[in-house]
């Protein structure tokens, strides 16, 4: 059962720091070096100063001069503080959230007690990378607070109960990269709160993105332990029925198949035993839209020629899955990862988790691309999974391969801190 509080937050003065625009950022994990800089350069206050901090490079004027950079984090908090540009709230509250123009996606920001995940209560929808679980750890540490939501989805949805506590106008409002507008309500009136505490008590959550954060607030309950705010993490939850939710794919990119003709003929004669292979235009190789189990576009960089792959039948697929429940197996991404990147491609689970001759784009058009720059020998272009699917997986014990949905958009970091010291 999911335990959703609302939380006395620290939060922005708007009025001091001048909008939310110009202090959220997109999650940590998104943000290069040259991001950062823009980011700063927006506002000495922007999020990604706290939430994505480094070390003092006398070749980088945004970077911090103050060694330790958690340590450096945690100081620019204080300061923000003392000057008024961060508030902490005495009262608690829960926070709307919308996301986009005419097809928005509704959620809140909670904060959410963390359990196991054999107690069933929350779950991760795919396996994780290992990831920076220590950066993550040490972030906390020293800041005491969660900086970046977990976005989570939740088999109950709480926005209609948040929905007629809304002012006309938001808090606060801000726009990412794709241009999504986000706008953000505070929403403190403890009716509403108890009313959505009690709705999503018997809901199952399911962690969508931010699986090593919440990794990390499950070592932070740990490592404090007893009672207290640290046995609760922020999420920004998402209804699994919310009409503007969206799951885009994430595209496969292999390497190592040039200099090893043997390797690259086994990958195609394996490829035609398998799969039904047309020849396509290169701007038809999305195969989203197309219809059937196993449907995929290939591209390589030997022959340049854009392909359909189409499974000819699951005997084989259903054979080395044989145990995992049918939601699973009929996965676009379990499908890869079974018959090709393991099967042909004779990748361990490790090379995977490592990415070891394995990487990821989010457009076909970066696939593409990093294919005919020769950085990768093949991409694999996958259709994004129904959130139909999402669900059914979710149903089992079964966890989805890495990075087999891109959810859209991405919820951004600066609207409410949660304390956990």
């Amino acid at each position: 059962m999911a335990d959703v509080q609302p939380f006395k937050a620290l939060h922005y003065d708007l009025g001091k720091v001048g909008s939310l625009d110009a202090v959220a950022a997109p999650p940590y994990d998104v943000i290069d070096a040259a991001g950062r800089a823009a980011l700063l350069r927006r506002s000495p206050y922007n999020a990604v100063a706290i939430d994505l901090p480094k070390p003092f490079d006398p070749a980088d004027p945004a970077s911090n001069p103050g060694g330790d950079p958690y340590e450096q984090a945690a100081r620019t908090i204080d300061a923000w503080r003392a000057d008024g540009a961060l508030i902490a709230d005495e009262e608690p509250s829960i926070w709307a959230l919308t996301q986009g123009s005419s097809h928005s996606r509704h959620g809140i920001l909670a904060r959410v007690r963390v359990e196991d995940y054999e107690s069933g209560g929350i779950r991760p929808h795919e396996r994780t990378h290992p990831g920076p679980l220590l950066d993550r750890l040490e972030l906390t540490r020293a800041t005491g607070h969660n900086l970046s939501p977990i976005f989570s989805l939740s088999t109950a949805d709480a926005w209609p109960l948040v929905e007629p506590a809304l002012a006309a106008e938001p808090w606060g409002e801000a726009s990412d990269e794709s241009g999504t507008v986000n706008r953000v309500w505070k929403v403190t009136d403890p009716a509403v709160h108890a009313a959505v505490t009690e709705r999503l008590a018997g809901a199952e959550l399911l962690i969508a993105d931010g699986h090593h954060r919440y990794e990390t607030a499950r070592a932070y309950r740990d490592e404090v332990g007893g009672e207290g705010p640290h046995n609760y993490t922020l999420m920004a939850l998402t209804g699994l029925d919310d009409p503007g939710l969206t799951v885009f794919p994430t595209h496969r990119l292999l390497s190592g198949f040039a200099a090893d003709a043997e390797r690259q003929r086994r990958l195609g004669s394996g490829l035609r035993e398998l799969f039904e292979v047309s020849e396509v235009g290169r701007e038809e190789i999305d195969p989203g839209g197309e219809d059937g189990v196993g449907v995929f576009g290939l591209y390589d960089n030997f022959h340049k020629q854009a392909y359909r792959l189409r499974l000819q039948d699951t005997a084989e697929l259903d054979r080395r899955l044989d145990g995992k429940p049918e939601s699973y197996r009929r996965l676009d991404s379990a499908i890869l990862e079974t018959l090709v990147l393991k099967g042909l491609a004779g990748m361990s689970d490790e090379d995977i988790d490592e990415r070891r001759g394995l990487e990821y784009a989010k457009s076909v058009p970066d696939a593409l691309a990093m294919v005919d720059g020769g950085e990768y020998d093949v991409a694999f272009i996958q259709r994004p999974v129904p959130v139909e699917q999402v669900k059914a997986v979710a149903e089992t014990d079964a966890n989805m391969p890495p990075k087999s949905t891109y959810f859209f958009p991405k919820v951004m970091t600066g609207f409410a801190f949660n304390p956990v010291a």
